[in-house]
């Protein structure tokens, strides 16, 4: 939950995927003027399509949808508003590294070109908890080292440090967001309804979640602009134990508690290097310079929620 403040009159967000949309539908309800890019066709559609019919229903709020790759300055003609304020959340174009390279790395310098010509009053941008690869079992924050991150962690943090040393943002923070999951996104749900009783991996790693109805809460506080320009974490308030997240799914789905094999590694994670780091993330940094709370405060109450217990 977060306190009443004023949201900026107008807000451009990069990258309308599973965040994005969510994000833009909640400001365009909120009254606020909404800029869209997308590489994504169908997406565009969709967007116009909803900014279309909340338009009808508010008289308010309009909807400027760009298509275009991130990565390319082509689009930077083509935003016909100005934006006060920017919201970066795109994801991975997707081809490894590469694709990590293009929408985070290529795609932040791309943006920061484009607001040298606008009058951008803050600058949100979502990047991940994954940047952290600490391994044992402690709670961490902001400061903790990310030197030894993966890869793709890497890759994130060179577009957080590119953010932070532009001098061209009045205000800009980085939000590292844990991992996502509400409406619309099931995936360790689905893993226990599909796994007959057993799951590849471990269970006694750190699970960091939060709800995407607190990343939006929390990216709103940020675009109130604040507080101090830096880099927050973005969890909910009780980081667990995938083996209790499933096994309370389990229970609540009236299902066999999943047994855990970690002789199998799934394709999700081998994706991601094929083990998850085992460290619990802190909040409180975000809780006090934002005055945000989450609204689910651990994964019970956002489940709950979903599962309409």
């Amino acid at each position: 939950m977060i306190k009443s403040r004023k949201l900026p009159e107008s807000v451009i967000i990069f990258g309308c995927g599973y965040l994005g949309t969510a994000l833009a539908k909640h400001l365009l309800n909120q009254g606020v003027k909404v800029g869209a890019l997308t590489r994504n066709a169908e997406k565009a559609a969709d967007l116009r399509k909803m900014g279309a019919k909340l338009k009808t229903a508010y008289d308010q709020a309009a909807i400027e949808v760009i298509e275009g790759d991130l990565d390319s300055n082509d689009w930077h003609e083509r935003v016909e508003g100005r934006y006060e304020s920017v919201v970066n959340c795109v994801s991975s174009a997707g081809g490894g590294l590469a694709g990590y390279q293009k929408s985070y790395v290529d795609g932040q310098r791309s943006i920061l070109e484009w607001a040298k010509s606008q009058s951008i009053r803050s600058y949100v941008y979502t990047s991940s908890t994954s940047v952290y690869p600490q391994d044992d079992g402690l709670l961490i924050d902001e400061s903790a080292d990310t030197s030894g991150a993966p890869a793709t962690g890497q890759l994130l943090v060179e577009s957080e440090v590119m953010l932070a040393k532009s001098d061209i943002l009045p205000k800009w923070y980085v939000l590292r967001l844990a991992g996502i999951y509400g409406e619309g996104r099931h995936f360790l749900l689905n893993q226990i309804r599909e796994a007959k009783g057993e799951i590849p991996g471990s269970g006694d790693y750190a699970m960091n979640m939060i709800h995407l109805e607190d990343i939006i809460s929390a990216i709103c506080a940020a675009l109130y602009g604040e507080a101090a320009s830096d880099v927050y974490n973005i969890t909910d308030d009780a980081p667990t134990i995938k083996a209790d997240v499933s096994a309370y799914l389990a229970e609540a789905m009236e299902l066999p508690k999943p047994v855990f094999n970690p002789e199998k590694v799934s394709e999700r994670l081998k994706r991601r290097g094929g083990r998850m780091p085992h460290r619990y993330i802190s909040n409180k940094k975000a809780r006090e310079a934002f005055e945000w709370s989450p609204k689910f405060p651990s994964f019970r109450e956002g489940y709950a929620s979903l599962l309409n217990l």
